[in-house]
């Protein structure tokens, strides 16, 4: 029996360990810092082992990995490289959602040479983003065309029936990840010239987004696009360009949190503070002057600005207690946000993902492409953000297990024995993309 370590027992790991439970001959070890929640999600199936495990603990975290054939980390990214060096030294197969960082892109050599596959960006997005675009380009190539353009939207939100608030959001995972991603700069190749936005002004730069069935949304770019040109081979395109997804107003509003330094993340000593106080220091207001005419004259917004109302509304204003003494501005607002943007029970959240592509032929027709993911959540059950993230690497692992990815070394899912398996497997669990074909000259 083959041996799965599954490294963190978060928001987004009830798909992954269920799906490798269900499947025969792999022992699914689930090691968590905090037991409980490795229990629950095993939930007394015989093939499944709840462990506490410390990642800071480098003997046992050594030992777990010597005992397994593959190891998932699901755990923060700064903690992988760490992983991968033991995969790399006991020669253990080694899956991750995260990003490739570049200290993980300078462990390649040395996991081809252990004869291993540590295979990243395979959860959502980055992941189920890698695996559809490649299966058009690939088929686009096939018929002799080229890539001119491609541009990519992907967000977690609430569904329609569950948009409740002001901002548009809900968190279906880490408030602090969401929050940190708005501190990203942001580089795109738009019509043959490379864009560069530094990230105090991520928020200013979106477009609106059409969704067909769903109407319209606002995209921002995300981190630095450019890298896929190379890594999607797709050299002849004029534009790359990989965004974010938001409903309406949620750009001119983390714009003006940015512009407050909320997302500052030096800790600092709050204690006994309000949240109208803590936001009166940011504007070095005096108590008596009027704060929410202060705010608006700060962010150079009218007072019943949409911004400013969705401010109040999460409670800025307010002479509520700060929720910790001692943090940094991030850590109060990141935990204010969860407090405010809660799914409530019953409610679903909702996955978009649209690429959209055209393309060029060798007869002169050019063709656009558009294929959108929309995918829900199961009331009471698993997140459509648990699902389509934990789902890909759960698929991705038992194909490593089995032998049927023979790829060794630092990769991401471009290649077809990656991407048409788990794709394929994906869409069986009604998680599948609608296409769309219009040919733009003919």
């Amino acid at each position: 029996m083959k041996k799965a370590l599954i490294l963190g027992a978060g928001l987004v790991a009830r798909p992954l360990v269920r799906y490798l439970l269900e499947q025969p001959d792999i022992e699914v070890v689930v090691a968590s810092r905090t037991v409980s929640k490795a229990i629950k999600l095993i939930d007394n199936h015989p093939d499944g082992v709840a462990k506490e495990l410390n990642l800071k603990n480098e003997e046992s975290l050594r030992e777990e990995v010597s005992k397994a054939d593959l190891v998932i980390s699901m755990v923060p990214y700064s903690f992988h490289p760490k992983v991968a060096k033991y995969c790399i030294d006991f020669k253990k197969h080694m899956v991750t959602t995260s990003y490739v960082s570049e200290i993980m892109k300078n462990l390649d050599a040395e996991a081809k040479k252990a004869g291993i596959l540590i295979l990243n960006e395979v959860g959502l997005d980055p992941g189920i983003d890698h695996m559809e675009a490649m299966r058009i380009i690939h088929e686009v190539e096939e018929k002799g065309g080229e890539i001119t353009n491609f541009t990519s939207y992907c967000g977690g939100l609430p569904a329609p029936e569950a948009n409740t608030n002001p901002f548009g959001y809900k968190f279906s995972w880490s408030p602090i990840g969401v929050l940190l991603a708005g501190k990203n700069s942001a580089q795109y190749l738009k019509d043959g010239q490379q864009v560069f936005i530094p990230s105090e002004n991520l928020f200013e730069n979106y477009s609106i987004i059409p969704i067909e069935g769903l109407g319209d949304f606002e995209g921002y770019p995300n981190r630095n696009s450019l890298p896929y040109i190379d890594l999607y081979n797709i050299q002849s395109t004029k534009t790359m360009l990989r965004g974010t997804l938001r409903n309406l107003g949620w750009c001119d509003t983390l714009k003006k949190i940015v512009d407050l330094g909320l997302l500052d993340e030096e800790e600092k000593d709050w204690s006994g503070l309000t949240y109208e106080e803590f936001t009166r220091g940011w504007l070095n207001e005096p108590e008596e002057t009027d704060l929410r005419k202060a705010l608006a004259l700060h962010l150079n917004l009218r007072e019943d600005s949409d911004v400013i109302q969705h401010l109040e509304w999460l409670g800025l204003l307010s002479d509520d207690p700060l929720p910790i003494e001692r943090g940094s501005a991030l850590d109060i607002l990141g935990a204010k946000m969860l407090e405010k943007l809660q799914y409530e029970k019953g409610e679903r959240d909702m996955i978009i993902l649209q690429h959209a592509f055209e393309a060029s032929y060798p007869d002169g027709k050019e063709e656009r492409i558009t294929s959108t993911l929309i995918d829900f959540g199961i009331p009471d059950g698993d997140s459509s953000m648990a699902r389509t993230v934990g789902l890909p690497p759960a698929i991705g692992t038992k194909l490593i297990l089995e032998g049927k990815i023979r790829e060794r070394g630092v990769h991401i899912p471009v290649s077809a024995d990656i991407y048409i398996p788990i794709l394929e497997e994906l869409k069986r669990m009604d998680i599948t993309f609608k296409e769309k074909r219009e040919w733009i000259k003919t």
